[in-house]
């Protein structure tokens, strides 16, 4: 399948008193969607940080504790993505999720679903400072690509999008289409991921998809502000946006974007396009770097 309807998420961090709450909330943006014939659902970084708040103010307020209460909840959470890509015939990137390791450490880790199950999963691989100095997460190792019915897929989670070797060795190994969830708490820290993932687009002439958090969690010391607009980002040629913006959203409220995507027109305009910048990557280690005196 080569041509399809992809919806981005700006999403919105609830609070919640019991798990059908989260369980409701999830169907409605996932059947919402798919009423639309959106076939790839990419939802943010961190979205499913809203599922503290059911362990209460005890945990949900510790940055410490809250990692560690969430692993209860991951196996009910995978099930229910399952079920929800199931029954309406859909891809879900989901929210990531800080998942435990054998070692006793968190990675965020995004999963991505499809009609038949859980497909594969990227975690981050380069931590903000944030992240590092006061969370303790900690990095992954693997550079992915996920196959599915819909084409080969890299995923970039937030500042991955902003180091361009992760992108290229993705694209090498066949993605034409990177989906970057993110989560961001000032325009600075939005726009960091949103130039990364334009420049992405542009080097690998790809597809790129941002989603992001948005609006207020003053209860949750991790994503207690979130700033952002959902964007489907192109290469920059003939044929496509002269912008390279497939699709943005209007406003930080929450709301899906959607877009249709060609992967078929990743190969011609590799072929024909105005540049080759995805096949002239190579020319650049070959020329001569500044000497130093």
């Amino acid at each position: 399948m080569h041509t399809f309807k992809l919806a981005s998420a700006q999403y919105d961090i609830g609070f919640f008193e019991h798990w059908d709450e989260f369980a409701r909330k999830l169907d409605d943006w996932v059947s919402r969607a798919a009423r639309q014939g959106a076939r790839l659902l990419v939802f943010p970084e961190y979205g499913s940080m809203e599922l503290t708040s059911l362990f209460g103010e005890a945990v949900y307020s510790d940055l410490a504790k809250q990692l560690h209460a969430m692993q209860s909840l991951l196996p009910r959470w995978v099930a229910l993505h399952k079920s929800l890509a199931a029954e309406y015939d859909v891809h879900i990137l989901a929210s990531s999720f800080p998942t435990a390791q054998e070692d006793g450490s968190f990675v965020n880790r995004a999963n991505l679903f499809g009609p038949e199950g859980l497909l594969g999963y990227q975690d981050k691989l380069i931590m903000t400072r944030f992240e590092n100095e006061q969370w303790h997460i900690s990095p992954g190792t693997d550079i992915k690509v996920i196959d599915t019915t819909l084409g080969r897929i890299g995923i970039h989670i937030c500042y991955d999008s902003e180091f361009p070797m992760i992108a290229n060795h993705q694209v090498a190994a066949g993605a034409d289409l990177l989906l970057v969830p993110s989560c961001t708490d000032t325009q600075a820290g939005f726009h960091r991921v949103r130039i990364g993932c334009q420049a992405r687009a542009l080097e690998n002439q790809c597809y790129v998809v941002q989603s992001p958090t948005v609006g207020d969690a003053n209860w949750s010391p991790a994503v207690d502000a979130n700033t952002g607009r959902a964007s489907v980002y192109s290469p920059v040629d003939y044929g496509f946006p002269a912008n390279g913006i497939l699709a943005e959203g209007e406003n930080s409220d929450p709301a899906w974007v959607y877009a249709t995507v060609d992967l078929g027109e990743i190969a011609r305009i590799r072929n024909e396009g105005q540049v080759f910048n995805y096949r002239d990557w190579p020319k650049q280690f070959e020329k001569n770097a500044p000497g130093r005196d």
